[in-house]
C-alpha cells in the first residue's frame, strides 16, 4: 500500500528542507557536506527510476531481513556504512547546492513518472533487493530523513 504522505514528502517537503540549509551547515555525522549529500540522494533515486540499474549485493539469505528493515519505521543509524561509497566523499558534480537540489527534484519527478507509467514494475536496490513503487517510496523517505538528521533538520 502506497504511503501518500511519504510520497508527498519526497515530492515537496524534502527539497524545501534542503533549500533551508546553508551550504556550509556542518554534518552531525558522516563525511559528506550538504551538496555531496544531495547529490548522493540523486544517485540513490537513479537506482529507483531506472537510470542507473543495480545488482543486488546483499547475500540472498539476508534479503528478507533487509526488506523487513526498509519497510519498518526504524531509522538508519548515524554512520551506517555504505559499501558502495568510498571513505572519501566524491567531488561535487553540480556547480552549486541550488543546482544539486534542482537535479534532485528532476530525479524525484522521473522516479514518480517511471513507476506511475509502468504499473507493477520493480527496480533493484543493491542492499534491499527488488522493490516496487511503494517499497521504494518507503526506502527513499527513510533515506531522506536520515540525511536531513545528518544536517540537524528535525523531522
Amino acid at each position: 500500500m502506497m504511503n501518500q504522505e511519504k510520497l508527498e514528502f519526497l515530492q515537496s517537503t524534502f527539497a524545501k528542507e534542503l533549500k533551508a540549509l546553508s551550504p556550509d551547515t556542518p554534518a552531525a555525522f558522516g563525511k559528506m557536506n550538504v551538496q555531496q549529500m544531495i547529490e548522493h540522494m540523486s544517485d540513490s533515486i537513479r537506482y529507483a527510476n531506472g537510470k542507473d540499474p543495480q545488482k543486488i549485493i546483499t547475500p540472498v539469505e539476508r534479503l528478507n531481513a533487509m526488506k523487513d528493515f526498509i519497510m519498518s519505521e526504524k531509522d538508519f543509524r548515524p554512520n551506517t556504512p555504505n559499501s558502495l561509497m568510498s571513505d572519501t566523499p566524491v567531488p561535487c558534480k553540480n556547480a552549486s547546492v541550488s543546482e544539486a537540489i534542482a537535479e534532485l527534484e528532476r530525479e524525484i519527478s522521473d522516479f514518480v513518472n517511471y513507476f506511475e507509467s509502468r504499473p507493477g514494475i520493480t527496480s533493484i536496490n543493491p542492499f534491499f533487493g527488488d522493490l516496487n513503487y511503494a517499497e521504494w517510496v518507503q526506502g527513499l523517505h527513510k533515506h531522506a530523513l536520515h540525511h536531513l538528521r545528518q544536517f540537524g533538520v528535525a523531522v
